[in-house]
Formats: C-alpha cells, sequence, structure tokens
C-alpha cells in the first residue's frame, strides 16, 4: 500500500470517529457538575481568661428623702392666737386689714407677713414719730427695720398705762389678756375692778416713777403708753432703755371724738384683731352719727360755754378741739367755734366772762365736785351774773366717778363718743332724746340736796 493510500485511509478513521463523537455529543443528556461543599473555615479555640476574684463593694450612702415642698395654705382670717407653724413668703398672713377713716395720728403699711404702724403726732409739739413693725408670730422678722421697735402679734398680754385703754381691750374681748396697770385707782370699767380684787393684775406706776424692774419681772409682750414729751412725765425712755417693748398710744392728740375712738384699730394691730375693730368702730360710728342728725336738724342752737376760771385765768377747749367738736355735733353754738386750736386757750376772767356771761348753758368741765351752785359761787361770786346760773341750766361731767376720783368720761366715754354726743343732745335738746337717760353729765343743782 502505498504511502498515500495510508493517509487517506488514516484521514477516513478520524473523519468517522470525529462524526461519531459529534453524534453522541448531540443525543447525550446533560449531567450536572458536582457541587462541592465550601470550604469550612478552622473553629477558634478560645483560650480559658483568667479567673478574677470578686471584689467587695461599698455599701452605698443612704441618699436623703427630698420631702416634697409644703402647700402652706393662705389663711381666711387672722391668727389671733398662737403662731403659724409653716411659713411661705407668697402667703398674705392678714387677710383682715383695717382702713382708717377718721383718725390722723396713726398710719399702718401692711406687708404679707408684717405691718408697720407710723404714730404720726405723738404729743404737741413733738419733733419725732414712732415707728413699730408688728410681724407674724413664726414668720422672719424683715432685716432692714431702721429704727422702729420689732413686735410679735398676737401679743399674749399687755400692761396698759391708761384707763382710756381699757374701752378698747373690752370691745376687743381682750381683757383676759390684761396683765397690768399703771394704777388701780382710777379704774371705773366693773371687769377690770373684778380682776384687781382678785389680784389677778400688777400695778407698775406712771411716768417717770414707772417700777422698771417690776415690768421686766412680769415679762409683758407689751405695754401701751401716752408720752407728753417730758422726760419728768414720761414712763416709755425707761422702759424702752430696758428693752420693754412698749408703744405710744397718742389717741388725746385726736382732734375729733370719732378719730379718738377711732385708735381702737392701733391697739387690734398688736393682736391681729383687725376685723372686730373694723365691727365696732362701725357700729359705734354709725350710732354717732344718726344722733349727729337729730342734732342738726334742731331749729335753735343754745350757745354753750365750757370751763371754768382758776386764779384770774380761764381756760377753754379751742374752736378745733375734741369738746368743740362735740358741743357742734350735738348742735350747740359753741362760743370759741371760730378759733381753730386744737387745744386749750387760757385767757383772762375778763375775756370769757364777756361771751360766758349770756351763754345759754354752761358745761364746767371741772374734776372737783359741786354739790350745789351755790358752791360753785362760794369760789367765786363773779359767776352770779351769767345767764346759765340764773336759769340753773349748769352741767358737770362727774355723774360716773370712782372713791379714788377716776372720771368714766374719760374711760368709758372717750371710747365710745356715741354716748358722749347722746348726752349733749340731751342737754341742748332733750326734746330729740326723750329716752335718754345721761350717762356722764349732771345737772348742779341750786341748793344742796340732802
Amino acid at each position: 500500500m502505498s504511502h498515500t493510500d495510508k493517509t487517506t485511509q488514516a484521514f477516513h478513521r478520524l473523519s468517522a470517529a470525529a462524526l461519531l463523537a459529534a453524534a453522541l455529543t448531540a443525543c447525550a443528556v446533560p449531567v450536572p457538575p458536582v457541587q462541592t461543599a465550601a470550604p469550612v473555615q478552622p473553629t477558634a479555640v478560645q483560650q480559658p481568661t483568667a479567673t478574677t476574684a470578686p471584689q467587695p463593694t461599698a455599701t452605698p450612702e443612704p441618699q436623703p428623702t427630698v420631702a416634697p415642698t409644703p402647700v402652706v395654705q393662705a389663711p381666711t382670717a387672722n391668727l389671733t392666737d398662737g403662731c403659724i407653724t409653716s411659713f411661705s413668703p407668697d402667703v398674705d398672713y392678714f387677710p383682715e386689714k383695717v382702713t382708717i377713716e377718721d383718725a390722723t395720728g396713726f398710719v399702718v403699711e401692711y406687708h404679707k407677713h408684717y405691718k408697720v404702724i407710723t404714730v404720726l403726732n405723738p404729743w404737741r409739739g413733738a419733733e419725732q414719730q414712732f415707728k413699730y413693725v408688728i410681724v407674724q408670730c413664726g414668720a422672719p422678722a424683715p432685716t432692714d427695720v431702721g429704727d422702729a421697735l420689732v413686735i410679735e402679734a398676737p401679743a399674749k398680754d399687755v400692761i396698759a398705762m391708761s384707763t382710756t385703754h381699757l374701752p378698747h381691750l373690752e370691745k376687743l374681748d381682750l381683757l383676759d389678756r390684761l396683765l397690768g396697770l399703771d394704777s388701780f385707782l382710777y379704774v371705773n370699767n366693773p371687769k377690770v375692778r373684778t380682776l384687781i380684787e382678785a389680784g389677778a393684775l400688777i400695778e407698775i406706776g406712771d411716768g417717770a416713777e414707772v417700777n422698771v424692774e417690776k415690768t421686766i419681772a412680769a415679762q409683758p409682750d407689751l405695754v401701751m403708753t401716752f408720752g407728753v414729751g417730758d422726760p419728768k412725765f414720761d414712763a416709755h425712755p425707761k422702759l424702752l432703755e430696758a428693752k420693754i417693748p412698749t408703744v405710744i398710744n397718742a389717741e388725746y392728740m385726736e382732734g375729733t371724738p370719732l378719730g379718738r375712738a377711732e385708735w381702737i384699730k392701733f391697739t387690734a394691730l398688736f393682736f391681729n384683731k383687725e376685723a372686730k375693730a373694723q365691727e365696732e368702730y362701725a357700729k359705734m360710728k354709725r350710732r354717732y352719727q344718726e344722733v349727729a342728725e337729730k342734732a342738726k336738724a334742731a331749729a335753735n342752737k343754745p350757745t354753750v360755754i365750757s370751763g371754768m376760771a382758776s386764779k384770774d385765768k380761764w381756760r377753754v377747749p379751742g374752736g378745733g378741739s375734741y369738746a368743740a367738736r362735740l358741743v357742734i355735733d350735738a348742735g350747740g353754738a359753741y362760743l370759741y367755734a371760730d378759733d381753730t386750736s386744737a387745744g386749750s386757750l387760757s385767757l383772762t376772767f375778763e375775756e370769757v366772762y364777756d361771751k360766758a356771761v349770756k351763754a345759754d348753758v354752761w358745761l364746767l368741765t371741772s374734776f372737783q365736785r359741786y354739790d350745789s351752785i351755790k358752791a360753785v359761787l362760794e369760789a367765786e361770786p363773779r359767776y352770779a351774773e351769767m345767764a346759765a346760773v340764773k336759769s340753773g341750766n349748769v352741767w358737770n361731767y362727774d355723774k360716773r366717778v370712782n372713791e379714788n376720783g377716776g372720771n368714766d368720761y374719760w374711760e368709758t366715754g372717750v371710747g365710745n363718743p356715741d354716748l358722749l354726743l347722746a348726752d349733749l343732745v340731751k342737754i341742748l335738746h332733750p326734746e330729740l332724746l326723750p329716752d335718754h337717760e345721761l350717762v356722764f353729765w349732771r345737772q348742779i343743782p341750786a341748793e344742796p340736796t340732802q
């Protein structure tokens, strides 16, 4: 066989084989490839950690319990006994307040837990005023008070150095807090006399002779006195020097009966008794005004002279005085009404007599008790020509005087000017008050009565 033939034969064998392989490939079912697992990562072996012994823990400090801030309820009335137990600077502890209507001698300024009283005119010609800071008990006192005296309220007790203070204490239901007086001699109030007789009160003396040691031993919350501007007669300098809480009541400086009586509100401020003072003063003022209205309607106005002569001097109330206002409100024509003086006028006998001789009514206002007009004339015969003497229209305000000469006109009377006014209306216009019985004034009979 030739080389060519052999080559051709080999080619044919390759072709046949190729065709066979192609045919098999076309007819065969495809076999999916074998899925091999993902290589497994070697697991890290965790090395054992060193065991640490537990450390002892400190006992926790107890935390303070923060109490909730108490809510302080605002009072609906002033506290008249004891102290507050919880204080809030936002609470008004004086919901009951006074308003001043007729008095001109003091003013009051309210703050939430304290009040400031200023006595404007403590005595005639005074160049100083007195200031008192009254702090609700249980509340802090203000720090900047200057030279003011700081006093807690309500006061638990009081020493009264004038009988004119007693009507205020009685009307305010405070006689149970009365600790003492300057003197027992001139007291008329039956309830106070009972306390004196029971030994329940102390007596400390008056003016510059006040017993400071006895007062200190009594430890009063409050001493109420008055001043005249003379250290020989004033008690307050010594008492204040001894650190005794002492206040000046200057009610006697008022020029009107209502203004003077309104000092009941001054007294009330130290006891938180404002509501009671407002009530009592309003009732009294209404009665006073009702009587004054009746007198104002009177057709005639009797002329009136007041006072008596002593050593050729006759002291008469000035036209702007307390006594003059009572006569005018009672429907009288006061002979010195045109004068504006608030105090007394010291005039010669002749100066006054020229007017007094024709006066319809003579109000003696004498501390000496005369049993008759005859006794008056024995003391000064020149009175005999006075019209009031001839008609028997001579009066003195000594109907209620105790055994020591204490005149209730200057005790109960000044605290109840409605009674004083009713008495004068009864004297000047008896027809206007037919049922009123005289309380303080007494008609002087022509001859002594048996």
